[in-house]
């Protein structure tokens, strides 16, 4: 079973998992590393290889392309360190469509389901 680790400026990813688990149940299998404002590139990174190590199969989103937790993870993957695939733009919607996808055994479209998660509500409405 792949694992997910939620990468992120500040407490943002460890809420986000909160919020899944609203309404998903407890996901044992989502791991979060927060980058705090006394953290550099490298305290982030040592969190993060921490948190990933004996995880063998597992995939990253992380809240901001071009940010510093998508970077450190980012290098990792540069420098041939690690396996796992990394998705930028992290919402609510490709958490979900992530764990419907290990419940009924098939990989999901996590592009498309994150951004079919963004509707302009009053074009519905209207």
């Amino acid at each position: 079973m792949s694992e997910l680790v939620l990468v992120s400026h500040g407490q943002f990813c460890t809420e986000l998992k909160k919020s899944a688990e609203m309404i998903m149940g407890p996901q044992d299998g989502i791991h979060t590393v927060e980058l705090l404002p006394s953290d550099g590139p490298e305290d982030f990174r040592a969190k993060f290889e921490k948190t990933t190590e004996g995880l063998s199969d597992f995939t990253v989103f992380a809240d901001l392309m071009g940010g510093t937790p998508c970077n450190v993870v980012a290098r990792i993957l540069m420098e041939g360190k690690g396996s796992f695939d990394l998705y930028a733009g992290m919402n609510l919607p490709m958490i979900i469509s992530f764990i419907n996808g290990e419940m009924i055994g098939m990989t999901p479209n996590i592009i498309d389901d994150a951004k079919a998660g963004i509707v302009h509500v009053n074009d519905m409405l209207s």
